[in-house]
């Protein structure tokens, strides 16, 4: 499997990660899109959400910066 992903990756051209690493990127993407867990967690084959979230999905920097801003704009700061 890792040979065959490692020829696909080289064919079109771009850098040679592994496939777990690549799921994670994948899972990642899609949350920070705003698809659904449940959604994810369907397309990467888990059998339950908390794997997806708490394993496979990270929240980009930007995203937290983004969410500490809103929420200090709620509570009347001045960001």
């Amino acid at each position: 499997m890792n040979q065959a992903f490692d020829a696909v990756c080289e064919k079109a051209g771009v850098r040679v990660v592994r496939v777990h690493d690549a799921r994670h990127g994948f899972a990642s993407l899609l949350a920070a899109e705003g698809v659904k867990m449940s959604t994810i967690m369907a397309l990467m084959g888990h059998s339950q959400v908390a794997v997806t979230a708490n394993v496979y999905t990270h929240v980009p920097t930007e995203s937290k910066r983004a969410a500490i801003k809103h929420i200090d704009r709620l509570l009347g700061g001045a960001a």
